[in-house]
Parts: structure tokens; C-alpha cells; sequence
């Protein structure tokens, strides 16, 4: 299958396209740079020099394509891109994958993809793009991931110590995040990418929900960790970020398990830290 990929250099795109190559399938990267191109080229895939906001370009290569994998999602991105992606398929059997989000759900113990949608303000502008990319008339599916970790990047490293200075937690540490590692995210789009579902939904979770705390303690690595209050997380982190990351969240992500036959089997993001691929 040809598939068509956006964000191939970044931290989940990447894993994406190492996880496409690996089943077969020859990708299609829309890169920025000439160094992220060579960086495409070595992990096997293919790659052309432009930006995800040239529709004329955007619209050209998911015709060519079998299949379109959005990772490059961005606020000022995804209107156009998402128009012009479900436009071009529309009414044929190619798939489109975009990226969402778990924090869309905002708090709950048990989110599924059939729970509420309460995003905080950080990533509230996802919910009326998704909306219309569900409405349309092509094949899409939209993968909500949990906190991403692994291979020493993604929000956990900001829990990383250095066996000397202070790791702060957001809050007092007490709120459960849903996690996933990033190869396995990876192995989840490869599979939504060959359900082709119509109007497909999947939170990207583990079923591992460990508290903040518990993840800060594992990355530490004798750094003293500390707790402060809301407000001052808020003013140390920007209210935003700092509301999301407040969050309290749990997920089985059973749905992908049963309908899609994921398997995730790397170590949990508390065992990843404890193991050091994070250390400074």
C-alpha cells in the first residue's frame, strides 16, 4: 500500500513510519526540510520537500496514495488540511488517519470512545475539526492517543532528574495520566491504516494509568520531588498546559484491542523510567 504521511520527522510520525515500513507498505512523507527528508529516506521511506498547508500539493498526493496518515496535527494545520484530505477521498475505499487527542475527554475515570468530549483549553480547537472530518464522506478513522512516552522524549521527560535538582510535579502529583508507548502508538496506525472503518474512533491507551506522582518518582533518579499548588503550576507552566496536564484520566483502551487486535507489549512509561532510556 502507498501511503501518504505527514509529520514523519516528528515524535509520533516517525514511529508511524518506522511502523509502516516494517509491515510492507511504502510511505510518502511531506517534509520540511532537506535534513528531514534524508532522515525519511533512511528509515526507508520516501520523501518530498513542502509544507502540509499547500493544499494544491496536499490534494495531489492523496490521490496518489492508498491511504493518508495525518501526524502533523496543528490548530493553524488541520481545517485546510483535513478539508482538502476528506475531499480528495471522499467516496473512495482510502483510508485517512488523523491524530486526536486524549485530552479531549477531559476528566474521567473511564474514558472510552463513546465518552463526552470536555477539552480544556489547550486543545479545545480539536473538536469541531473533528466533527467535520467524521461527517464527511470518506474513510476516516481518528486516533486520540494517551500521554505518549518512550525512547527518552514526550512529556514525561519533563519528570526526569538528574540526581540533584528538584523534579516539580504539576499539582500535587495525585492525578492519573492514560499512557502508551510510542512504538506501539505506532503499530495502532498501521492497523487502523488496514481497517479502513468508516468513521473509526480509537483512544490510543495502554490500560496503564499510573499517578503523576508515581511517574515523577521513577524518572527522579534521586532528585527530590516536589509538590506545589495549582496556581503555582499554572504560573510556572502557563495556565493551558498546566490545566491539561491537571487532568485526571484513565483508560483501558479495550476498543482496540478487540475490534483492531492491538497488542501493546513494551514496558509501562513507570518501568521505561525506572530503567534509565530517559536518564540526562
Amino acid at each position: 500500500m502507498q501511503v501518504f504521511l505527514t509529520g514523519a520527522s516528528g515524535y509520533i510520525g516517525s514511529s508511524v513510519l518506522r511502523a509502516l515500513v516494517a509491515h510492507g507498505h511504502e510511505v510518502t512523507a511531506l517534509v520540511r526540510s532537506d535534513q528531514k527528508a534524508q532522515a525519511v529516506r533512511d528509515a526507508g521511506g520516501h520523501a518530498i520537500v513542502g509544507d502540509v498547508t499547500d493544499t494544491d500539493v496536499v490534494r495531489r498526493l492523496a490521490h496518489e496514495a492508498d491511504a493518508v496518515v495525518h501526524t502533523a496535527s496543528a490548530a493553524d494545520v488541520d481545517p485546510d488540511f483535513t478539508e482538502t484530505v476528506t475531499e480528495a477521498l471522499a467516496g473512495t475505499p482510502k483510508p485517512f488517519v488523523h491524530t486526536g487527542g486524549i485530552f479531549t475527554f477531559g476528566n474521567s475515570t473511564d474514558i472510552s470512545e463513546q465518552s463526552p468530549v470536555d477539552p480544556p483549553a489547550l486543545t479545545a480547537w480539536r473538536a469541531p475539526i473533528e466533527a467535520r472530518v467524521r461527517a464527511s464522506a470518506a474513510r476516516t478513522t481518528i486516533v486520540a492517543p494517551g500521554i505518549v512516552y518512550g525512547r527518552g522524549a514526550g512529556i514525561p521527560a519533563m519528570f526526569v532528574g538528574d540526581g540533584e535538582h528538584e523534579v516539580r510535579l504539576v499539582g500535587d502529583g495525585s492525578q492519573r495520566w492514560t499512557t502508551v508507548h510510542i512504538d506501539d502508538l505506532g503499530e495502532l496506525y498501521v492497523l487502523a491504516v488496514h481497517a479502513a472503518e468508516q468513521d473509526g474512533y480509537v483512544v490510543a491507551a495502554s490500560g496503564d494509568n499510573p499517578t503523576l506522582r508515581e511517574v515523577a518518582e521513577a524518572g527522579a533518579h534521586g532528585s527530590p520531588v516536589v509538590a506545589e499548588s495549582v496556581d503555582a503550576s499554572r504560573e510556572r507552566l502557563g495556565a493551558d498546559f498546566a490545566d491539561a496536564l491537571l487532568l485526571h484520566q484513565e483508560a483501558s483502551g479495550a476498543h482496540a484491542r478487540a475490534d483492531l487486535g492491538w497488542h501493546p507489549t513494551r514496558p509501562t512509561l513507570v518501568e521505561d523510567l525506572a530503567d534509565g532510556s530517559y536518564v540526562r
